[in-house]
């Protein structure tokens, strides 16, 4: 019965967080496909955002599909291609996300950088290089997923009781020691090569920051009405934005990684694992929103008329 009535609030939590997710996501990328659109001149981020929002959209609504099946019952949805189409696109999803965020934070750097700086010649190259990004990744994380597709199956046509339940209507059949090894270690290595460019490129951020903010600090102090400075409050939304993301990712990495190697799950892990995994995606929209200008510019006149 506990198991029961945690199984329903983990699954009513989820569908109230991918529903904020996907109304957050969708305001961010509608908004920066317009400024893409009639801005003649904007910023290098506004693709990368308008990728990322898109990302976080589908896979939210790839989520909803595996882990809350019943909204979509009348559909009789489920068969072995579908299992295995949508797990597919979840961790092909996972892997974008975590790659367009370790590009926006790199981005970011770039913009920032001093004339004097080596980065700085790449400010003007940028965009280019952000048209070659794309298929580059798109291509990546179709590649390290591709394992998923051979032992996804749905779970009605399971006959072995060594399958590990997934969801509901999906599980994974038994995986060999060497490929499940590879699997693991490729992936891991992915990940904590583009955390570790994520980590590396807010900290340059964040002492460009700093030092900017300690030149211009005695403007500020003899402000009557001191405020934040806006390089106070850029830091602490890249803090907010990356700290968030790599506690999010190793607790989503160590729940999955014990569940793989002890070759167990059950409804209640897989549901808090499923919430931790898209927090991100959920939450991440609603900091790119609160810290742009444009954004809170726009909907601060929205509200007064």
């Amino acid at each position: 019965m506990i198991t029961l009535s945690a199984c329903i609030a983990v699954n009513k939590y989820l569908i109230f967080q991918a529903g904020i997710g996907m109304t957050a996501n969708t305001f961010l990328l509608l908004f920066h496909i317009l400024t893409l659109l009639l801005d003649h001149r904007p910023k290098p981020t506004d693709l990368i955002t308008s990728h990322l929002a898109f990302v976080h959209i589908t896979l939210l609504i790839t989520v909803l599909f595996l882990f809350s099946p019943d909204l979509f019952g009348s559909l009789n949805f489920w068969n072995d291609f579908k299992c295995k189409s949508l797990f597919y696109s979840s961790r092909v999803l996972r892997g974008l996300s975590i790659s367009t965020t370790c590009l926006l934070s790199i981005i970011q750097a770039i913009t920032i950088s001093p004339s004097t700086s080596w980065l700085a010649q790449f400010k003007y190259k940028s965009t280019h290089f952000i048209f070659y990004f794309f298929p580059f990744v798109w291509l990546i994380c179709l590649s390290f997923s591709i394992g998923v597709i051979f032992h996804t199956v749905a779970s009605s046509n399971v006959t072995q009781t060594n399958m590990m339940v997934l969801t509901k209507y999906c599980s994974l059949s038994p995986i060999g020691r060497g490929i499940m090894g590879m699997m693991l270690t490729m992936t891991t290595y992915r990940d904590v090569f583009l955390v570790g460019l994520m980590l590396l490129s807010s900290v340059y951020m964040v002492i460009l920051l700093s030092r900017h903010q300690k030149r211009s600090q005695y403007l500020h102090s003899t402000s009557p009405f001191p405020r934040s400075s806006p390089e106070k409050k850029a830091t602490q939304t890249i803090l907010l934005l990356v700290n968030f993301f790599v506690v999010m990712y190793w607790a989503d990495l160590i729940i999955s990684s014990s569940s793989m190697i002890l070759w167990t799950y059950d409804s209640v892990t897989v549901g808090v694992q499923s919430v931790v995994a898209n927090v991100y995606a959920s939450a991440s929209p609603l900091v790119l929103i609160s810290s742009d200008k444009r954004i809170v510019v726009m909907l601060h006149s929205i509200l007064w008329k």
